[in-house]
């Protein structure tokens, strides 16, 4: 407090006091003179080529960013036109001035090199940004250093020096950011997701698009358009799937059953039969399957006193091969992708369920959801073609047990 009353009663403090107003005012219009001109030269010179690196560049702010060097060169020339000033300490200051400075620079001059990289194809399986995002963190790290050391009069190694007896600290403190730079290295290096992929963490509340991928976090965009943001360094403790395989394989899964009522199903025969004859898809099954069976019961003699005693034609089985054969002519299911119409273990509260295990051709939601309706929708309008009725919970006792006990 005193040497500030000293400063202020003193005419040379007075003097000093003025000069320096003058230079941080010359150093400020300095800093918008230069702007004003970079700015405006640059905007011409971007216009002129075809390159989009030097837009960028531009819209990061790199070139306006070097005018903040200009009032540090105005200070350090007006300093030596005025001896009355503490020489060490302006060029201490100016030095952390540049620091500071030259760290902004650095911050943008990645953030547009991060931008130029991110306008190639392989940004979308390479992503750098969370790479990016560790070289500022020790570029930072080291103008801290330095302007500290600046300040407090010390050699930057003996304050490194000294932050080494830390390290435990230091790594508490840096513990997250550790661990997502090594999940960072295995997630690009192993290929495990992109920016754009769909992907499920349950775990996590995750089921949507990668949007971004930083060193920190990963965010997804659910399909219900709510934003996760999920520590990067979870996806080394925690499953989740990716669903890329699907969309470039183009062939999206229908794993779905329709359960049939157990009451219905019997052996095919009279108006039923006939009925299935005329169905067009089943004509070189029934033809097949008629010759198979004749051949069969052909020693057999007494087949029609009763139904077990021969083999003959059901009409879940019959409805089995009809639906094979309606996904075989889908134009919306893909012939070289694993094609199953199987049984599944039936329960007594639950029906039999005929499953359907087939690929569409349309990945896309709305677009596979619709195929896979329309196909649903067809099998259960065509079950009382064959006899069947879809299992309810509410169904009417099976009327053969009372056959069965007369």
């Amino acid at each position: 407090m005193e040497s500030l009353l000293h400063v202020l009663t003193d005419s040379t403090g007075l003097s000093a006091l003025g000069t320096g107003a003058v230079l941080l005012l010359a150093g400020v219009l300095a800093y918008y003179v230069a702007r004003l001109v970079l700015i405006r030269v640059i905007h011409r010179l971007a216009r002129k080529t075809q390159f989009q690196w030097d837009d960028v560049l531009v819209e990061m702010g790199v070139f306006s960013a070097l005018a903040f060097f200009a009032p540090a060169v105005v200070v350090s020339y007006g300093v030596r036109i005025f001896p009355e000033f503490d020489q060490t300490l302006v060029h201490n200051g100016l030095t952390v001035y540049l620091t500071i400075v030259t760290l902004g620079l650095i911050s943008r001059t990645l953030n547009a090199g991060l931008a130029i990289y991110e306008q190639f194809p392989v940004s979308v399986r390479r992503p750098l940004k969370g790479y990016v995002q560790l070289v500022k963190i020790f570029v930072f790290i080291i103008g801290v250093v330095v302007a500290l050391a600046l300040l407090l009069g010390m050699s930057p190694w003996k304050l490194v020096s000294g932050i080494g007896a830390m390290t435990a600290v230091i790594m508490l403190i840096f513990k997250d950011t550790i661990l997502s730079f090594v999940a960072s290295i295995q997630i690009a290096g192993n290929d495990l997701f992109r920016k754009g992929d769909w992907i499920e963490m349950s775990a996590m509340g995750a089921d949507g698009d990668v949007i971004d991928i930083a060193l920190h976090t990963v965010k997804v965009q659910n399909w219900d358009k709510t934003i996760v943001s999920i520590p990067t360094h979870k996806f080394l403790d925690h499953t989740f799937k990716n669903w890329r395989g699907m969309q470039e394989a183009k062939g999206r899964r229908i794993k779905r059953s329709v359960l049939i009522d157990q009451s219905s199903i019997g052996f095919l025969e009279g108006r039923v039969l006939e009925r299935v004859k005329k169905i067009g898809l089943l004509s070189g099954y029934l033809e097949k399957k008629e010759k198979e069976l004749a051949e069969c019961n052909r020693d057999i003699t007494d087949t029609d006193t009763l139904p077990l005693n021969g083999r003959r034609l059901t009409n879940i089985g019959t409805l089995r091969a009809y639906v094979r054969a309606y996904l075989e002519h889908h134009p919306k299911i893909r012939q070289d992708m694993t094609l199953l119409v199987r049984h599944l273990q039936p329960e007594a509260d639950a029906g039999l369920p005929l499953e359907i295990y087939a690929f569409t051709s349309d990945t896309a939601w709305a677009d596979y959801e619709a195929v896979q309706a329309d196909i649903f929708d067809h099998i259960l309008a065509v079950l009382p073609l064959f006899g069947l009725r879809a299992y309810q919970r509410n169904a009417l006792v099976d009327a053969r047990s009372s056959a069965h006990t007369e």
